[in-house]
């Protein structure tokens, strides 16, 4: 087994002030999607200015940080935030929900829409590439944090890790952190490449990411104030991953029909 590595959370203290590597690996992610987004701009058939790239990962950050970290608490630690309501703003400490980061965005994605003329869709395609650059940076922080503990494995691997309890789990944030941060960035960076129909990137996006998400949640152990659900053996994590498959399937569908009945 891996011995998983005893890494200060936090990355450096400067009196009062402690810099914490999760903070970083959001930072890190915003960066890089700053980066890729304005590089996107040199394509001619993107109308799109470096001044709007930045205005939107502000929105977009936003939404991240607000929607991430209420839909946490609403999905998955309601009971701590009825005994401690204030705990809502307690990120130091880790816990982001990426279904709720993803609402939060999409409420970003609308307002700065709506300022600059522009349709929902019309942003999200534009966008969506990028996303997968901070979700991985995101799960590196989870492994930092020691958080999103692996299921044991039934068979031992020679990648197993163990995180203090002696016994061999599945690395789940590094499993993640490839599916839905590399191989994701990979597709829409790929598919992205040329000029696609409105809607398909974005549509892309959510059912690739739904899948990995849905996939790899049976390598990693259910939070523990949520456990499992539906049918004993459906996370919370499956749940919320299943209307995101349904639904970018769906606008994938729809936007290649679209195109045709246009042509």
């Amino acid at each position: 087994m891996i011995t998983y590595p005893d890494i200060d959370p936090i990355a450096v203290a400067l009196g009062p002030l402690k810099i914490h590597w999760y903070g970083l690996m959001y930072l890190a992610g915003f960066a890089g999607a700053w980066f890729y987004g304005v590089r996107r701009t040199r394509r001619e058939d993107i109308q799109w200015t470096r001044k709007q790239v930045e205005d939107v990962i502000f929105y977009g950050a936003l939404g991240v940080i607000l929607g991430g970290r209420i839909g946490y608490t609403l999905f998955y630690n309601f009971s701590v935030f009825l005994d401690n309501p204030i705990s809502v703003f307690y990120i130091w400490q880790g816990g982001m929900s990426f279904h709720g980061g993803m609402l939060g965005v999409f409420t970003g994605l609308y307002l700065f829409g709506r300022h600059n003329g522009m349709s929902f869709f019309q942003v999200s395609d534009f966008i969506a590439p990028w996303v997968p650059i901070g979700l991985g940076a995101g799960r590196i922080g989870n492994f930092i944090n020691h958080e999103l503990w692996g299921r044991p494995m039934e068979k031992v691997m020679p990648w197993a890790f163990d995180y203090g309890d002696h016994i061999p789990r599945h690395p789940s944030s590094l499993y993640q952190a490839l599916t839905e941060g590399l191989l994701l960035f990979i597709i829409l960076w790929w598919f992205s490449s040329k000029p696609r129909p409105r809607m398909a990137v974005s549509g892309v996006f959510m059912f690739c990411y739904g899948c990995f998400r849905f996939t790899t949640e049976f390598f990693r152990t259910p939070d523990l104030q949520v456990g499992v659900s539906a049918v004993d053996w459906l996370t919370m994590g499956q749940l919320l991953s299943l209307p995101m498959i349904i639904f970018g399937a769906s606008i994938f569908y729809l936007a290649y029909r679209k195109k045709h009945n246009h042509e």
